[in-house]
This record gives structure tokens, sequence and C-alpha cells, in this order.
């Protein structure tokens, strides 16, 4: 098995992180410092540490569906120490989430302790689609949102092909469906302030067939066996 892929499936961290931990030479197999990600390990046979302390392949997975308030970031800490979204999940296990929701957005964010899936589900590879309720205040037409839909460059690419749908308009805010494929950085921030526009609400509602429903804000539930199945099959 590869040393990052071995690190994600212990549970410790995702495998995109497993790399940096190897390039950085907190890694040793069988004592001894290892910097290449693809490194062939035994897991019955080979002592794999990660900053000095052993860790072996994770037996039981853990995945986790959250509806993320606003205000909580989507890591373990920042440098302005604000709240993580692991602060609300009351479990000794160590989980982190999948992908990306900014702190000023809300809704569906999954988290689990496998590495493998996490890497699989943010990988660019694999279109999982992701819908969320936006509400944008601003001069939007239908021109803005057929140019948005055909996909337009922020920060020097092109982002893919979308699905936005007007729900409806309110006192100048418009409510839209959005379902895009991506998880790039604000991206449906971005693409709005593209035409002068600003999203003042943005809601995750689903990921691929999973769905938010009726989960309240700040609490969390685990997956289905149906559901993690899906996911699986999905990738």
């Amino acid at each position: 098995m590869r040393l990052n892929k071995f690190i994600s499936n212990s549970g410790y961290t995702s495998r995109r992180n497993a790399d940096e931990l190897i390039f950085n030479g907190e890694v040793t197999v069988n004592g001894v410092v290892v910097i290449e990600p693809g490194y062939q390990v035994d897991s019955k046979l080979d002592r794999v540490e990660v900053s000095g302390n052993p860790i072996g392949v994770q037996e039981d997975f853990i995945y986790i569906m959250l509806h993320k308030p606003e205000k909580y970031i989507t890591t373990v800490k920042d440098q302005f120490d604000r709240p993580s979204v692991l602060d609300l999940i009351e479990i000794n296990d160590r989980i982190y989430p999948v992908g990306r929701l900014d702190y000023d957005s809300k809704g569906l964010l999954l988290l689990t302790n496998d590495g493998e899936l996490t890497f699989k589900l943010t990988h660019p590879s694999h279109d999982v689609p992701k819908t969320y309720l936006v509400q944008v205040k601003g001069n939007l037409d239908a021109a803005i949102i057929a140019k948005l839909s055909k996909g337009i460059y922020i920060d020097g690419y092109r982002t893919k092909p979308c699905e936005i749908s007007v729900i409806g308009e309110i006192e100048h805010i418009t409510k839209l469906s959005v379902v895009i494929s991506e998880g790039r950085n604000r991206q449906i921030r971005k693409m709005f302030e593209k035409f002068k526009c600003r999203v003042v609400d943005l809601k995750r509602v689903s990921i691929g067939e999973l769905h938010l429903g009726d989960l309240p804000v700040g609490k969390w539930r685990h997956l289905t066996s149906k559901e993690v199945d899906y996911l699986k099959e999905r990738i």
C-alpha cells in the first residue's frame, strides 16, 4: 500500500495532507524518514509514525452530515481563533471535513475519517454535483445567468458549466438554485462578483443524492448505510 494512502486510511488526515506531512519529513517507516508518498508499506509488518506518533489502518470509519452554521471555519483552527465545525461534533474520534464550505456560508457538510473517500470526493476528476440556494443582490439578468451557466474566467481559470435557476425575487434580492460540480474556494461568490452582484446568503442543500433535509442548523447525524454505499458507488 502507498504510504500516503496508508496514512489517510488510518483516519489521521486526508491523503492530500498526508503528502505534505511526508514531504516535510514528519513520517517515518520503521524508524527511517521517508519523503516519497508512493513508498510501499505493509500494514501488518511496517511501523509507521507521524510526528513520533504510531498510526495504523483505521477499521471503523465514521461518516457524518452536519448542518454547518455561518461563522464557522471548516478547518481544525486558524490564525484568528475562530470557531471550527469540529467544535459542534461531540465524538472522540478524529474526523475532518470533506471539501470546503466557507466561513460565511451554511448548509450540508460531510465529515469523516475515511481519507480515501475524502480524496476521491474532492478530486477534480469526480464531478459530484452540489446544489446551493443562493440569494444575490445586484442587477442580475438573464444574460448574466446565461454567461455564468456556460462558465467564466475567475482567478485565472474557467469555471465548468453549471445550472442556475431563478426561484424568485424580493426587494432587489434574487433567489437562485445553483448546481456546480467544482469546489474551489468561494467560487459561487466570486462568480457573481464578476458581474457586480453580491451574494448575501448561501446555503448548500445537497451533495449528489445526499440531501440536508430538515436537519437543524448546528446539528449533525451519522450517514445511513444506504447513504455511505451511495458515496462509495458514486466514485
